[in-house]
Order: structure tokens, then sequence, then C-alpha cells
């Protein structure tokens, strides 16, 4: 709870921080599948019309590889952009201390806490660090 009091506690350094996080993702232009459904489709009609099918097949599973990475990535995206708005909006609503612990509110912004002899680093899921003394 301390983390996170420390970041509304310097919300404007954390509140910067996010935004360069929501510019950075979408800076990362999405992958798009339009091209590789195009090129598989040609490959398909070639693979029918009695070409060399060992190429083709290859082709189209690489393809078909590349098109799965691209919307695994993208989910991956749409999932960051998604913590780092829930924890911009936590920020600017919030207009006290949390005195008691929340075990909702730390299951939805922590990603882990690491624990070493003199502080804590917690990395919160929207993609930033504090650390926290002991």
């Amino acid at each position: 709870m301390q983390a996170i009091n420390t970041a509304y506690h310097s919300r404007d350094a954390v509140l910067e921080q996010l935004q360069q996080n929501i510019d950075a993702v979408l800076s990362e232009a999405e992958q798009p599948t339009d091209n590789v459904d195009g090129r598989l489709e040609e490959l398909l009609k070639l693979a029918n019309s009695n070409a060399d099918y060992t190429e083709i097949a290859d082709e189209i599973d690489r393809l078909r590889e590349m098109k799965q990475n691209a919307l695994v990535e993208n989910a991956e995206r749409d999932g960051l952009k998604q913590r780092i708005t829930e924890m911009v909006d936590f920020l600017k609503n919030q207009d006290a201390d949390i005195e008691s612990y929340d075990e909702a509110l730390v299951r939805k912004m922590i990603e882990k806490v690491t624990v070493y002899e003199e502080k804590f680093v917690v990395e919160f899921k929207a993609g930033i660090s504090l650390e926290v003394e002991r």
C-alpha cells in the first residue's frame, strides 16, 4: 500500500512516466495482418494450381506464424495500454492516502514485489517501478 501511496504523492512524475509509456506503446505500429492475409490467399491459389507445393507450404506456414505473432503482439500492446489507462485514472481520481490494505486494488495495480535487505521494489502492471524503504 505504501508504494501505491508513494505513486499517489508523486503522481505528477508518475503520470509523466505513464504518458511516456503510452506514447511508446502507441508509436509501435499495429502489426498489420492484411498483407499477410493477402499473400496467404495468393499462395493457396498457387498451391491449388500445382505449383511447387513444398515451397508454397513452407511459405504458408511462415506467414501463418508471422500473423499469429503479430496478433499476439497487438493483444499484448492493447493490454498494456489498458493497464496504463487504469493507473492514470486511479491517480487522477484518488484524493487521499489509502489507509488500509485493499486486496482488489493490489491485484489490479501490482505486477510483482521484489524484496531486498534494505528495500522493496514494486513493479506496477502499468510498466513503472518504485522503491520502498523497509
